[in-house]
């Protein structure tokens, strides 16, 4: 598929107009980028069977970007973009991808001191640099230096929202060729980690040589790292890295044990074997010479006294103790969500009305859902004042007659301010159906100032749920400093939920602070702060998150029917 090609290009194209002050197009092409991303059907495809008119059909693509979307289908390249890139000849990507570094800092950096890359940045920063640019500043050159180092420790691995879709689309190719029997992914992949190293897939096959060969035909690759009779090893076009083995069909699921991992894990899993007088490998089970379990994972756990552990659990945290004692937890499944509670629409910064959000959720599931657009302290977003919220309240119920076979509450996204006040009054919050409250600024406060700030905005009445908790957004920013037992500990006391935030760049909380919310008796919610029709399959990755977390069906909240959901809230129980 094209479409994470030409978002890419978008994106970029984006910031070199705004690097030139040009007004309306860098949103449109953010708009358009968007929209690709989340596209679930190629786009040269839409174009072959539609033409133009298929494009123009698409939510946030206008002529002008039809007409480029077009050149790149049909030539490989955009005219406007090559231009630019020729003019302003940095790496967009990595700069912008350092928090506080914005299209005019880009712009400035390269015509000021010719900074191109992330290497060019860090060696200008160290040496005191950019501190003697105009609107730089000693601060904010410590804050370039202290983005960079979080950066660094992200190279080279993908966020899991971001490559999953690439690897549904290679096992069903491998799926279509009639050469495989199984054709399942592994490693990290599997076991849903929030970011991923590279891709392993696995598949059986009496003809290795030919799906090799197919593989390899139908994969664009900058660069083939190896190749043998069972496994290939390449760089797809899109930067990314792939394995594919083949296993032998006796020794499945032996080889999918094996190689979903995690190397941790499995060490203890080896360890305990060993104790029993066994020996595990990708190839079975073995007493001695006699291999004993291999077709299945199933038949692996069980030889080692131990029912099944679901892949998002196996990073050594204490699952195969928990598999021994019969402890292990009944995972939330991964379609057992009934609503969600964290939606944008175009009244702010959402890319579609409330009606077709309603209809998307409809599509996807679900029987309710809340319209939480941003407030007025986000004004770049539209966000609304008290007013507003009315005018949008007064338009769900209108909509609310339209689609009777969901559910549309009325919500609101307020803004923490930095003293933990909010910028909606009670007034208008108490009648709401739902209140998220969530930080939006000012994220280099101290542990103490940011961890009272966010405690003294859930002992608002009328705060429920407490959106994306510690602020983070991969690859970009780290979380804020906070001590998470005391925001726990205060969500218990004040029946204030914490969200587990789908958004594949957020996935906020991560899984070490579920497990702790769990064990704390804590409520959680999974929302896939949804801006578009396409954004309702991030729940999955909030979904895989809890899992991850430990978390069963009874800790979240939207797993259950709307009126035992609401019970749970602050003053409705």
């Amino acid at each position: 598929m094209k479409n994470q090609e030409i978002a890419k290009i978008f994106t970029n194209l984006a910031t070199y107009l705004y690097m030139d002050d040009v007004p309306f197009k860098p949103q449109a092409y953010e708009r358009a980028a968007m929209a690709l991303e989340s596209l679930s059907t190629d786009i040269q495809d839409i174009y072959k069977k539609e033409g133009l008119r298929g494009l123009e059909a698409i939510t946030g693509i206008g002529k002008g970007i039809a007409l480029r979307i077009e050149e790149y289908v049909k030539t490989g390249k955009i005219g406007d973009y090559e231009e630019y890139r020729k003019k302003i000849p940095v790496n967009l990507e990595e700069l912008t991808s350092v928090e506080g570094i914005g299209p005019k800092m880009v712009r400035d950096l390269w015509k000021l001191l010719k900074i191109r890359d992330l290497k060019d940045l860090e060696k200008a920063a160290k040496a005191g640099k950019i501190q003697r640019l105009p609107n730089f500043g000693e601060k904010t050159e410590q804050n370039i230096l202290e983005s960079i180092a979080f950066v660094k420790r992200s190279h080279g691995r993908w966020l899991l929202g971001g490559i999953y879709s690439h690897v549904e689309e290679l096992i069903a190719l491998l799926k279509s060729s009639g050469l495989v029997k199984e054709a399942v992914a592994a490693g990290s992949v599997r076991r849903m980690r929030e970011t991923v190293g590279d891709m392993d897939l696995l598949v059986t096959t009496k003809k290795p040589k030919e799906v090799i060969d197919y593989f390899l035909s139908r994969v664009p690759s900058e660069k083939l790292w190896g190749r043998g009779p069972t496994k290939v090893s390449l760089r797809t076009s899109q930067g990314f890295d792939i394995d594919v083995r083949v296993l032998q069909e006796d020794v499945f699921g032996a080889g999918l044990q094996y190689f979903t991992g995690s190397k941790e894990h499995n060490v203890k899993l080896r360890t305990h074997a060993a104790q029993l007088g066994f020996k595990v490998s990708e190839y079975g089970v073995f007493k001695g010479k006699k291999r004993i379990a291999c077709k299945t994972e199933e038949d692996v756990y069980k030889v080692l006294g131990m029912p099944y552990i679901e892949p998002e659990l196996r990073e050594d945290q204490g699952e195969i103790e928990a598999a021994l004692g019969h402890k292990l937890p009944r995972l939330i499944p991964y379609d057992s969500l009934k609503g969600d509670l964290q939606v944008q629409t175009d009244w702010t910064d959402g890319k579609n009305s409330i009606l077709e959000m309603a209809k998307a959720a409809q599509k996807h599931g679900l029987e309710y859902i809340a319209i939480t657009d941003h407030t007025k302290d986000l004004a770049m977003t539209g966000g609304a004042d008290e007013k507003k919220l009315f005018r949008q309240m007064a338009e769900i119920d209108k909509v609310q007659k339209k689609i009777p076979g969901i559910t549309i509450l009325k919500g609101a996204e307020v803004n923490i301010r930095k003293d933990g006040t909010l910028d909606i009054t009670d007034e208008v919050l108490s009648r709401l159906d739902v209140v998220g409250a969530s930080v939006h600024s000012s994220f280099k406060m101290t542990e103490k100032d940011m961890t009272e700030r966010i405690v003294r905005a859930m002992r608002n009445p009328h705060v429920d749920i407490l959106f994306h908790p510690t602020g983070r957004s991969m690859p970009k920013r780290d979380a804020y400093d906070l001590d998470m037992e005391v925001v726990i500990d205060e969500a218990k006391k004040t029946d204030t939920i914490l969200e587990i935030n789908a958004q594949p760049r957020r996935l906020d909380l991560k899984d070490v602070h579920i497990r702790k919310v769990k064990e704390a008796g804590v409520k959680m919610i999974i929302d896939s702060d949804a801006h578009s029709i396409e954004h309702f399959k991030f729940l999955r990755y909030g979904i895989a998150q809890a899992r991850r977390g430990w978390a069963e069906a009874k800790d979240i909240v939207n797993t259950q029917p709307l009126e035992k959901c609401l019970k749970l809230f602050k003053n409705r129980g």
